[in-house]
């Protein structure tokens, strides 16, 4: 025997023993109900926006600040601090430089916990922010947040009307659909103007850059939309002063009546941290008692987002089982003897099916409700991610109720191909929601206003739809195919919208291309093949920093197991399985496998919102590497004969 062959005799045998490996492990994590669900982790804002809120919910008396949750603020303090970087700035990615916003909201919160300005964390931490360029460089929401205590001028901050769930051409359902839920519970509360009030003495004079205008600045050709929105924002400034108070009053009541529908068969507004916190806020504002079911249970909703065991306290920006449940079936479907895990998953998926109407279907009136949330209760706002990913978990996956899930299955494909935008790509929540011009209001720095469609999210579709019985022919799926060849980058690439970045936007790109019958000589799967190649660090692995977002192109970072198992999935899809580039990979997953068949990931490899919030799935590492070890396998296997 060649000495080529007895290498890969032993790397496919060491293959299988870490597929069996990774499966007992990720078999270990599975709810009695049949489901998955890691943590969900980021940065130290949401720890720092948690004391401002307790700020709102429990305002000074006497000027003095004593809230019932003190021994929660400490332990958000404890938690804050640990994150803080050399600089004295804090950041909003593992291993990513200081970020001023997030500052500002660890500075503000710090200071109100009773951290003295003169401590050295202080101290560093303020200077950090001035040479980022003061309170005046925070983004939008975070001047919103500040003016509600009169800690940031109102007239700097960006007016969010509620009049806007008046306006004609369904305006509001032009944003995406978080941006939705935060702008109709924050504009009630901004409607209100509330100065709520804060502990004696307190302000933030020290974080103000000297010479720096507060107010925002026009872009420096005259016609933008950008500064439409700003002569638009000092009318809406004046209209709120002088406007029609009987307009305002409609307005409240409509958005105060969107907002409350949407807060039941829910886990609170959106189901997402942001909305969940300005509804309590908007409930307040409304007269909403403290003892009040529906606030009471708001408030229930965001604090199950709190992990405190008694080692460590953060928050989760929200809970992702069902994204979790899909891809720990599908990476199991691909072992041996998996088969009552995966009818338990299929049981669990198959009752969470959405089956009402929700904002989606504005735009698609005449589609049945089907598809998944990407939370356990989420009803209004099913995605095609989620519901793409469910799919291709039940194409292998059977449940206990064979025809009710064959219902299920022609429900979802028929939601799914009705949610295609008319560009030929698929989006997360909506169809067609790419309004560019309202990239230039001013609160829209969160960087997220709208949601079109992306090269991840339509590779994925692509997948599923193809694992139900769709082929090129089939006029979506011919029209996806199309869009995901007139979007790949100059370099060979495609961006991930919803993972970091280019390796995940290729990888599932490339994976809905072959599921569709691409042929892997086709340039454009060359070119991809190439390109991830070309990107592979020296030990073996794959890996990719936040930093490409900012960047605009792939920006290298150490190697991740769940980058790596993307990389690697994007190859095989390609029809790349021999190459020393997918061996080497396939060995760094060997390589970092711990004894009982995880691995360790620290950099953050999902993507909230580009450029501003970024996650930590913690079943990443596990799930993709296992799906992409599997696969390789498979591969390997059905080449041998």
């Amino acid at each position: 025997m060649s000495t080529a062959l007895q290498i890969k005799n032993i790397l496919e045998a060491a293959t299988h023993q870490a597929v069996y490996r990774s499966a007992a492990y990720v078999n270990s994590l599975q709810s009695a109900n049949g489901h998955w669900c890691g943590e969900l982790t980021a940065d130290s804002t949401l720890e720092s926006d948690y004391i401002l809120f307790q700020l709102w919910l429990y305002p000074p008396k006497n000027g003095r600040w004593a809230p019932p949750t003190r021994a929660l603020i400490d332990k958000a303090v404890c938690s804050i601090l640990e994150r803080q970087l050399p600089d004295g700035g804090f950041n909003i990615y593992v291993k990513g430089p200081s970020e001023v916003s997030a500052s500002i909201k660890a500075y503000t919160a710090l200071k109100l916990a009773g951290l003295a300005p003169a401590d050295s964390r202080m101290q560093r931490l303020r200077e950090r922010i001035l040479e980022l360029g003061g309170i005046q460089a925070a983004n939008s929401y975070v001047k919103v947040n500040l003016s509600l205590f009169n800690l940031y001028p109102r007239q700097y901050s960006p007016s969010i009307p509620p009049e806007l769930v008046l306006l004609p051409f369904d305006i509001l359902y032009q944003m995406s659909s978080w941006t939705r839920a935060i702008v109709v519970s924050l504009s009630l509360v901004h409607a209100a103007n509330p100065q709520r009030p804060v502990p004696h003495g307190f302000s933030l004079d020290e974080l103000w850059l000297p010479g720096v205008s507060p107010a925002f600045q026009p872009d420096s050709s005259l016609f933008t939309w950008r500064n439409f929105f700003l002569r638009l924002d000092q009318f809406l400034k004046w209209w709120e002063r002088h406007g029609s108070r009987s307009v305002r009053r409609r307005a409240m009541e409509r958005a105060a009546e969107w907002m409350i529908e949407r807060l039941h068969h829910s886990d609170g507004l959106g189901a997402i941290y942001p909305p969940m916190m300005y509804s309590v806020m908007a409930l307040d504002v409304l007269g909403y008692g403290e003892d009040h079911p529906l606030r009471v249970e708001a408030i229930r909703q965001f604090n199950t987002l709190m992990v405190d065991d008694g080692n460590r306290f953060f928050f989760q920006p929200c809970f992702s089982p069902i994204w979790d449940t899909a891809i720990a079936a599908y990476a199991l479907s691909h072992c041996e003897g998996e088969k009552d895990a995966l009818e338990r998953a299929a049981d669990w998926l198959l009752s969470k099916e959405v089956r009402r109407k929700g904002d989606w279907s504005l735009k698609r009136p005449h589609t049945e409700p089907s598809g998944w949330a990407f939370e356990y209760t989420n009803e209004y706002y099913p995605d095609i991610d989620d519901t793409a990913m469910v799919m291709l978990a039940l194409s292998r996956a059977e449940g206990s109720d064979r025809e009710a899930q064959k219902a299920c299955h022609r429900r979802a494909l028929d939601w799914l191909l009705a949610m295609q935008s008319k560009d030929g790509g698929w989006a997360a929540f909506d169809a067609d929601n790419n309004w560019e011009l309202l990239n230039g209001v001013p609160f829209a720095d969160h960087n997220a206003m709208l949601d079109p469609a992306c090269p991840d999210i339509t590779g994925r579709v692509l997948e599923a739809v193809a694992a139900h019985g769709l082929s090129r022919a089939h006029p979506a799926v011919d029209r996806g195919v199309q869009w995901l060849v007139r979007h790949q980058e100059p370099d060979g690439s495609w961006y991930g919208r919803w993972g970091v970045a280019y390796i995940y936007g290729t990888c599932f790109a490339l994976r809905g291309l072959a599921a569709c019958g691409e042929d892997d000589r086709e340039a454009h799967v060359l070119r991809a093949g190439e390109w991830l190649r070309s990107i592979q660090n020296a030990d073996g692995g794959w890996g990719e920093s936040c930093a490409s977002y900012d960047r605009g192109y792939f920006t290298p970072a150490p190697s991740t197991p769940s980058q790596t198992a993307w990389a690697i999935l994007g190859l095989l899809a390609g029809g790349d399985s021999n190459s020393r580039s997918v061996q080497a990979g396939i060995e760094y997953l060997l390589e970092t496998q711990k004894p009982e068949g995880s691995w360790d990931e620290e950099l953050a490899t999902g993507t909230g919102f580009p450029k501003v919030f970024y996650l930590n799935y913690h079943l990443y590492k596990d799930y993709f590497p296992l799906l992409a070890l599997a696969s390789f396998a498979k591969t390997r296997a059905n080449a041998n004969g």
